[in-house]
């Protein structure tokens, strides 16, 4: 019974140091990360219109199609649900690429937006007048 105890004890002690550790890496994880993005490198898969190459973030062939999105949603009379439709997106993920700073040469990481090392797409006026025009939809 005493042998038994004592190994509950030994893991449980056991089991808290694991904890601790995964904590710490965690957090170790979570700056390297925050450090790469502040270099200007994607936490996450490449935007549409985007592809990776020998580990850098590059133009992909339909990148006109994601300037095309944003001037019909500035410029054109149409619903999102239509211009979602138009480009064979769901509603939601064209919000997001309506609200993607990747699109002006950024990255947002951690509530944080940093300059990025690729090309943008199109230009923060535009990026811009898109977000106000989201906004005064009231589009979030």
């Amino acid at each position: 019974m005493e042998e038994i105890e004592k190994l509950k004890q030994e893991n449980e002690i056991l089991r808290k140091k694991l904890e601790e550790f995964k904590k710490i890496r965690a957090n170790q994880q979570k700056n390297g990360m925050i450090e790469k993005a502040s270099k200007g490198f994607l936490m996450s898969r490449p935007a549409f219109g985007y592809k990776f190459e020998n580990g850098k973030l590059i133009l992909a062939q339909n990148f006109r199609e994601v300037e095309e999105i944003f001037e019909n949603f500035l410029t054109e009379n149409i619903s999102i649900t239509k211009l979602a439709k138009k480009h064979n997106f769901s509603v939601n993920g064209l919000k997001k690429i309506l609200s993607n700073f990747t699109y002006i040469g950024k990255i947002k990481f951690n509530n944080q937006i940093h300059q990025g090392t690729h090309h943008p797409i199109i230009s923060s006026t535009l990026f811009n007048h898109v977000q106000n025009k989201l906004e005064r939809l009231g589009i979030k």
